[in-house]
């Protein structure tokens, strides 16, 4: 016998709910869709990209969170998930504190530092490249999300994209192979496009 499939009326439902599992889930009008794993280079990328902001030690590293930390978003549009797990997170100090029964940062609650997405495989018009792109772009935007990181190791690409937070829009600067990313958050961060991107080559 087939089970029905919860439904949630608001986030707050969504956030009591327990299906005894360490599967991750976005909320999408009211319904679950359960997330895929990683791939293992993007996996790669995102564990490097960890260490390297750690060991370049302008933040602690209890704030450098991977997979588990769960951002309440804007709705913006039938289709949008009203929660997004980035694949890197850097909290503020503030959220040691407001997390401490679940790690999700509510809209009532300060936006993170600094939030990054290594892109799927994928060609630019494939559903996968139009959400991290596009959708993740203006909810992260409408949440007041200063800085976005769009890690695109696709070889045809091979970019890092920064997306600044100003006036409630984005402004977005690319990043290839030796540049140097400039980073408005941590304008003293000494690191590369290549550097993150051949943990997954």
């Amino acid at each position: 016998m087939t089970q029905a499939k919860p439904r949630f009326r608001n986030f707050e439902e969504y956030l009591d709910y327990d299906d005894g599992s360490d599967r991750r889930y976005e909320l999408v009008d009211g319904e679950l869709i359960e997330l895929p794993p990683e791939s293992e280079p993007n996996n790669a990328i995102a564990q490097e990209l960890f260490w390297l902001l750690a060991n370049a030690q302008i933040v602690i590293r209890r704030l450098i969170k991977l997979y588990a930390c769960q951002i309440q978003v804007p709705v913006l549009q039938s289709g949008d998930a009203a929660n997004r797990f980035p694949d890197l997170v850097v909290l503020r100090e503030e959220h040691l504190r407001l997390t401490q029964s679940q790690l999700t940062i509510k809209l009532d609650m300060p936006p993170p530092q600094l939030i990054a997405k290594v892109v799927s495989p994928g060609k630019e018009n494939t559903d996968n490249y139009q959400r991290d792109y596009t959708r993740k772009r203006a909810q992260y935007a409408a949440r007041g999300i200063p800085e976005y990181w769009i890690i695109d190791p696709n070889p045809d690409r091979a970019v890092v994209t920064v997306l600044s937070l100003k006036d409630g829009a984005y402004q977005s600067r690319e990043f290839r192979g030796t540049d140097r990313l400039i980073s408005p958050a941590f304008p003293d961060l000494e690191l590369t496009v290549e550097q993150i991107l051949r943990a997954g080559q």
